[in-house]
């Protein structure tokens, strides 16, 4: 993996060049989280080439990119999602967040505030996920070796060939059905460790409404990963 020359169009994109064995073609991948673009080549082909395809596809990277939200840091008198509602963060004289209607209240010191919303929704995570993954687990008769709460970028979750289940704790922002399906996904892996038909039969049985929560998902999940809590 390599950097290139960025493209004179959009002199601010900075490209991730990566060879492939396995490609058969110039292919471009942009992500939704930092907005890095990544450009893969086929072995045997040449540099010059591939930047002459990324520069065809100049309106395409625009497009995507400018559709990517933008980077917004956790301050006191804005608004945060917890569960699919919005509450406003407001600074109080007590020693852990807490929600107190339409508010999430924490500790007044700024300098720690995304640190202690970040530790509150990591705890109210691995809460809600443990609960769906061992209610949607009863449901097919499996068991998980165990739950992991993460920061990842390039998946919700995951379920290792152990039966190690993987979460973001980004998901406590989404609605709370949106977390269930994301659950029950990883759970589905216990009986099908793979994207078969038969995999999303299991799926659909422990979430019918899984396409919509699925399609929010990818509609709506970038702004997620766009809240800062750390500098």
């Amino acid at each position: 993996m390599s950097r290139t020359p960025p493209i004179p169009e959009l002199p601010e994109v900075e490209l991730v060049l990566r060879r492939s064995g396995r490609a058969r073609r110039f292919s471009l991948r942009v992500s939704r989280v930092d907005g890095r673009v990544a450009l893969t080549i086929p072995r045997g082909a040449s540099e010059r080439e591939a930047l002459a395809f990324a520069r065809s596809q100049t309106e395409w990277l625009r497009k995507t990119l400018g559709a990517i939200p933008p980077a917004q840091a956790v301050r006191f008198g804005q608004g945060i999602p917890f569960e699919g509602q919005m509450l406003t963060l407001e600074p109080a004289r007590l020693r852990s967040p807490k929600i107190d209607g339409a508010r999430l209240l924490v500790p007044e010191d700024p300098a720690r505030l995304g640190v202690r919303v970040e530790t509150f929704f990591k705890h109210a995570a691995r809460l809600r996920l443990h609960a769906a993954s061992t209610r949607y687990a009863s449901e097919i008769g499996r068991d998980f070796a165990k739950i992991t709460i993460r920061d990842t970028r390039s998946r919700w979750g995951s379920c290792s060939s152990t039966g190690a289940l993987s979460y973001s704790w980004r998901l406590i922002m989404a609605p709370p059905e949106v977390l269930d399906y994301v659950a029950a996904h990883e759970v589905a892996h216990l009986e099908e460790m793979n994207h078969s038909p038969a995999f999303w039969r299991v799926v659909e049985a422990l979430r019918p409404s899984f396409k919509t929560e699925r399609a929010w998902l990818k509609r709506e999940g970038s702004a997620l990963h766009a809240i800062r809590f750390r500098d």
